[in-house]
């Protein structure tokens, strides 16, 4: 399984990008919201690190190894949940995102059903999937700093939680001076949570009040 990848940056196309990894070039395909920002994260010399979703891709007549390339975890954790919802797998996915990941998870957490019907293959019935199967789940990924503006899910002490939610903010772009200010507030507001994934559902309602 590959998890990550690194190599300079030959190539970029409609569906992804090309790298040279010591002599061989690979094809990885991506998100077209995500390819958007793809020269930003390169090295100067061009050497671009990419965390990579690896999957088969299976017909009758040939098996053929993908490669799917997010700038980090948290974006390959939101397709990762976003491909647990009945009818979308990896390739659907793929088309799907091609607005702010940000704006899909409020979506999903206000059950927008009318936006996620404007992502590329995704009608009425599966808007509705999207929303009964991700709504409450996807709070942190609102959070993500990827137009305008991950912790595990297991039973652990405050302060486990705070240091695992300000990882995430952390991993999300934001200052720790802020992302601290942002779980102390959250914490005010809802003193019996429980999961960093909750901790960090309040953060993301907490900013969308303002």
């Amino acid at each position: 399984m590959i998890a990550r990848i690194l190599g300079k940056l030959r190539e970029k196309t409609d569906s992804g990008v090309v790298l040279d990894v010591n002599g061989l070039s690979y094809e990885v395909l991506m998100p077209s919201i995500i390819l958007s920002r793809i020269e930003e994260s390169s090295n100067p010399d061009g050497v671009l690190e990419l965390v990579t979703y690896h999957y088969l891709s299976c017909d009758p007549s040939k098996n053929i190894p993908v490669l799917i390339g997010f700038l980090n975890e948290i974006e390959k954790d939101f397709f990762q949940q976003f491909i647990t919802v009945s009818g979308i797998g990896p390739r659907a996915a793929l088309k799907a995102l091609n607005q702010p990941i940000s704006l899909i998870a409020q979506a999903i957490d206000e059950g927008n059903t009318k936006f996620l019907q404007s992502l590329p293959g995704i009608g009425q019935q599966k808007a509705k999937l999207i929303v009964a199967k991700l709504q409450g789940k996807v709070g942190k990924f609102g959070l993500i700093q990827d137009e305008r503006k991950a912790g595990s899910v297991k039973e652990t002490g405050h302060q486990d939680i705070e240091d695992e939610a300000l990882s995430v903010l952390l991993q999300l772009q934001y200052k720790k001076p802020e992302a601290v200010s942002m779980i102390k507030k959250a914490l005010e507001r809802a003193p019996d949570v429980g999961t960093t994934q909750e901790l960090l559902n309040e953060v993301y309602r907490q900013r969308k009040v303002k």
